[in-house]
């Protein structure tokens, strides 16, 4: 939660994990939702007539969720919320730290008072229910990607989103990219000490090097 999306992204590149930032339509729901950072919890469906009354298999997957997971939901859905104010609820009653949703949300303004941070393409009142169906869990799931189509998200891989967007860090790569972004932010706080007392930014870049 110390660490911005820049850095990370950063960090990526010279691991050569080039393509791993999300589109930039993934944004905060609500605008001030806030950081959201950990450990990818899958959902996936796609677009299925059904009659109204509920979705079972939507609920069978939110009950799986664990403490420090953030929840990420995939599929063809267009147009439609994957989920809104009560399940956000659920989920977060699980220890769920938030969402990433490749698709719509709604309720943002009950979602806001939950204190629950929630990332999504876009908003609309419109639901899922007999529109949209989860038809599987903790699998592999493709997001739209900011420099390929997609991008792969696996069980246990790490979410990070602010206020720049979203980034998926694979799960092998997950502690050496938190150590290095972390040495990354404190030479940034130090660049930053340095023009706050006077020093030009060609000296600052000469001295701490390329950032």
């Amino acid at each position: 939660m110390r660490v911005d999306t820049s850095n990370v992204a950063d960090v990526l590149d010279e691991r050569g994990l080039l393509d791993q930032g999300l589109a930039p339509e993934f944004a905060p729901y609500p605008a001030l939702a806030g950081r959201l950072a950990g450990w990818a919890y899958t959902i996936r469906g796609q677009m299925t007539q059904y009659p109204l009354g509920g979705d079972a298999d939507k609920m069978a997957a939110c009950q799986g969720l664990s403490p420090g997971e953030v929840s990420v939901w995939s599929g063809d859905g267009e147009g439609i919320c994957y989920f809104g104010e009560l399940i956000a609820i659920g989920m977060k009653e699980r220890g769920c730290v938030g969402a990433l949703v490749d698709g719509g949300v709604r309720d943002v303004r009950w979602i806001a008072e939950q204190d629950y941070p929630v990332y999504a393409r876009y908003r609309t009142p419109v639901q899922s229910i007999g529109r949209w169906k989860v038809n599987g869990c903790q699998v592999a799931v493709s997001l739209r990607g900011a420099t390929s189509k997609f991008v792969t998200v696996n069980p246990g891989d790490f979410i990070l989103a602010d206020e720049d967007g979203a980034i998926v860090i694979p799960a092998a790569h997950v502690e050496p990219v938190l150590l290095a972004a972390e040495g990354l932010t404190e030479k940034e706080r130090l660049i930053r000490v340095e023009l706050k007392s006077g020093l030009s930014l060609a000296r600052a870049l000469e001295k701490f090097g390329h950032v």
